[in-house]
């Protein structure tokens, strides 16, 4: 898996002038942005986690109920 398929030939280097740039860009507020991004994050896992559950919870539901005995 490409973790960066969308820059093929990103070398260290590159990685190293990206990191001064957002350094310079962000400066003290970078751990504020990177504390609300891990916020976004933890968000959006628990609404995926919260969607599971319901899928599961329907799932298994359907499985509960079982077909009418018709051999009385």
């Amino acid at each position: 898996m490409l973790p960066f398929a969308f820059l093929p030939n990103l070398g260290t280097t590159e990685l190293v002038i990206v990191a001064f740039v957002s350094l310079l860009m962000f400066g003290n507020r970078l751990p504020s942005v990177m504390r609300s991004l891990g916020k976004s994050v933890t968000e959006f896992k628990k609404g995926v986690a919260g969607i599971e559950d319901e899928i599961d919870q329907a799932v298994t539901t359907d499985k509960k109920i079982t077909p009418p005995n018709d051999l009385a």
